[in-house]
C-alpha cells in the first residue's frame, strides 16, 4: 500500500511539473512511459528470465558470457582486388581483430564475373571482387583457414562463394571439418529488403537446404546461414518488424529443412542470426533479449528440437549504417560507440563497428582502426564485460523486452494469416510494411519531430570533411587480365564436364553442392556456375508492388 501511495504521489507531481515539448518515443515510434516500476513487469517470473546459459536464454546463451570469452571483433572489410583486401585483412589481424568478415563488390553479390558488361564501373568499388577460386585463394593467401573464423556476406550466389572458400581451404591442406565461420545465405530478406537475388524463391530455398544437408556432414563447425535482420532494418523497418520478420524467416528455413527430411537438431545448431543495432539504446538491448527467448521457445515447443544447441540463438551484430550521417561525420564515432555498447549489453557473440566515414566511402585504415579500437576500449577499459546481463531486472528493460516479444508474436500471427513468408514476399506485403515504416520515420525527421544531430538540428556551416578512401579503376583492369589468364590455363574440358554435371543435378532435384564444389575446383567462374543453374531454375524478376 505504501508503494502504491508513493507511486500516486510521484505521478501527481510529475503531471503538475513542466515537461519538454517533445514526443517521448522509441526509435520505432512507440510511446515511452516516464517511469517504469514493478507494476510494468507484473507478468514476469523467474522462468521467463532464467539464468545465462539456460533456457530460454533471455540473459545470454553461455553461463559465463564475456567472463569466459569476449565477443569476436569482426570488422567487415573488402575493396578492390583480392590482393588489396588480403593486405587489409592482415592489417586488421595485426591490430587485434579476432575474426574476418568479407565484403563483396556488387558484381559478386549478383553473381557476375568482373569482366561482365554488367560489372562495368563497379568492380571492387563497394567490396572485394571474387570471380573464381583463384581470387579466393589470393584473398586468404598467408591466412591459415583452420586458424581464423570467416564471415561472408553473400546471398544470391552464396553457395558458389561457399564452394570457393571450401576449395581454397583444400588448396591450403586444411581439413574442411575444421573450418569455422558463417555464410549469410539468407535469400528471404533479399526479396524483402536488399534485392541481391539470382534465382526465383523456390529454387533459391532449395539450394539453401542443400547447404544445410551437405555442411552437416562435411563442415560441422560452419554456420550455414546467418538470418539477417540487419538489411531489413537498414531498409526502414522498425525494431519490432526487424525482430519479427527475421525470426519468421528463420522459422521458414527450419520448416524447409524438416520438409527435406533433415532432423532439426542436425542443422539448427549451425543457424545463426545478424542484427542491426540502431540508436535507441534500450530498445536494441530489449530486442536482442526478446529474440533469444522467442527462438528458444519456438525451436523447443513448436519444432521439437531436443538439444539446447538448437534452442540457443547465436548472433552477430553491426552498428547501424543507416544512422551514420555525412554531415559532421565525426559525430558517427559517438553513435557507433553507444550502439556497440548496446550490442554488448544485449549479449552479442560477434560485433562489427562501423567506421565514421562509411556513409561517404569505404573506410580508410585510420578510420577502421578507430572503429576496432572502439570495441577494444569497450572490452578492456569500461568494465561492461565483467557482469553478465547487467541490465537484467531493470523495470524498463524487462517491460520493453516483454512488449517487443508480444508485438513480434502478433506479427507472426498476421504473417500466418496472409499465407506465410513466401506468400508475403510474392504479394509484396513485407515490402510495403518496410516502406511504410521508412516513410513514417523520414516524415518525423522532416517535421522536426525527431532530432538527428547535425542534420536537422545543431547544424554548422563547416562539416570538417574527412579523408576518404578512393578505390581506383585498376581493379577492373587487373580482374579482366586475371580472368583472361585463368581461362587460358585451366582445363576447359574439365570445366564443361563440371558445369554439365551441375546442371544435371539441378534437373534431377539432387543436392547441388557436390557438383558445385567440383566446378569450383576446376576453376569455373562465378557467372559460369550461376548461369548453369539459371538454365534450369530461371532468374527472379520482382513484381511491381507500388
Amino acid at each position: 500500500m505504501a508503494a502504491e501511495n508513493g507511486y500516486q504521489r510521484w505521478r501527481q507531481a510529475y503531471q503538475e511539473a513542466a515537461q519538454r515539448d517533445v514526443e517521448f518515443i522509441t526509435q520505432s515510434s512507440a510511446e515511452v512511459e516516464p517511469l517504469y516500476t514493478v507494476r510494468d513487469v507484473a507478468g514476469l517470473d523467474h522462468d521467463a528470465l532464467g539464468y545465462p546459459g539456460e533456457y530460454p536464454f533471455t540473459r545470454g546463451i553461455h553461463p559465463t558470457m564475456y567472463r569466459g570469452k569476449l565477443w569476436t571483433m569482426r570488422q567487415f572489410a573488402g575493396f578492390g582486388t583480392a590482393q588489396d583486401t588480403n593486405r587489409r585483412y592482415k592489417f586488421l589481424l595485426e591490430r587485434g581483430q579476432t575474426g574476418l568478415s568479407v565484403a563483396f563488390d556488387f558484381p559478386t553479390l549478383m553473381g557476375y564475373d568482373s569482366d561482365s558488361p554488367r560489372a562495368e564501373g563497379e568492380v571492387g568499388k563497394c567490396g572485394v571482387a571474387i570471380s573464381s577460386l583463384a581470387d579466393m585463394e589470393t584473398l586468404f593467401d598467408g591466412i591459415p583457414l583452420d586458424q581464423v573464423s570467416t564471415s561472408m556476406t553473400i546471398n544470391g550466389p552464396a553457395a558458389m562463394l561457399f564452394c570457393f572458400y571450401v576449395a581454397a581451404a583444400e588448396r591450403q591442406g586444411v581439413d574442411t571439418q575444421k573450418l569455422r565461420g558463417t555464410i549469410q545465405n539468407d535469400i528471404l530478406k533479399e526479396y524483402m529488403a536488399q534485392h541481391a537475388w539470382v534465382y526465383p524463391v523456390e529454387p533459391a530455398l532449395k539450394i539453401i537446404v542443400d547447404i544445410f544437408e551437405w555442411a552437416a556432414e562435411h563442415t560441422p563447425l560452419w554456420n550455414t546461414i546467418s538470418i539477417s535482420g540487419y538489411h531489413i532494418r537498414e531498409a526502414g523497418a522498425t525494431a519490432v518488424q526487424e525482430l519479427a520478420f527475421t525470426l519468421a524467416d528463420g522459422f521458414e528455413y527450419v520448416e524447409r529443412g524438416r520438409a527435406r527430411g533433415l532432423a532439426v537438431d542436425d542443422f539448427a545448431p549451425r543457424v545463426s542470426f545478424f542484427w542491426d543495432i540502431h540508436n535507441d539504446f534500450f530498445e536494441e538491448i530489449a530486442k536482442l533479449r526478446a529474440a533469444r527467448r522467442i527462438w528458444a521457445r519456438h525451436l523447443r515447443e513448436r519444432y521439437g528440437a531436443q538439444t539446447p544447441r538448437s534452442w540457443m540463438m547465436r548472433f552477430h551484430c553491426q552498428t547501424a549504417g543507416v544512422s551514420l550521417t555525412a554531415q559532421q561525420p565525426m559525430n558517427n564515432v559517438v553513435r557507433v560507440a553507444y550502439q556497440a555498447l548496446a550490442a554488448v549489453l544485449g549479449g552479442t557473440q560477434s560485433l562489427h563497428t562501423n567506421s565514421l566515414d562509411e556513409t561517404l566511402a569505404l573506410p580508410t585504415e585510420d578510420s577502421v582502426q578507430l572503429a576496432l579500437r572502439t570495441q577494444q576500449i569497450l572490452a578492456y577499459e569500461t568494465g561492461v564485460a565483467n557482469v553478465i546481463d547487467p541490465l537484467g531486472g531493470s523495470y524498463y528493460v524487462e517491460a520493453l523486452t516483454q512488449r517487443m516479444e508480444r508485438q513480434a508474436e502478433a506479427l507472426f500471427e498476421e504473417i500466418a494469416r496472409i499465407g506465410g513468408v513466401v506468400r508475403g514476399i510474392e504479394t509484396g506485403w513485407f515490402q510495403r510494411q518496410i516502406a511504410q515504416s521508412a516513410l513514417r520515420f523520414q516524415q518525423e525527421v522532416e517535421q522536426h519531430r525527431r532530432t538527428i544531430v547535425g542534420v536537422n538540428d545543431f547544424t554548422v556551416e563547416d562539416d570538417h570533411a574527412v579523408e576518404m578512401l578512393k578505390v581506383s579503376d585498376d581493379a577492373d583492369v587487373t580482374q579482366r587480365q586475371r580472368l583472361q589468364r585463368l581461362r587460358a590455363r585451366r582445363d576447359q574440358a574439365a570445366v564443361e564436364r563440371a558445369l554439365a554435371a551441375l546442371r544435371a543435378a539441378a534437373e534431377r532435384d539432387q543436392n547441388t553442392i557436390p557438383p558445385m564444389l567440383d566446378c569450383a575446383r576446376t576453376y569455373c567462374t562465378l557467372y559460369e556456375i550461376r548461369h548453369a543453374l539459371e538454365q534450369v531454375y530461371g532468374a527472379y524478376r520482382e513484381p511491381v508492388f507500388f
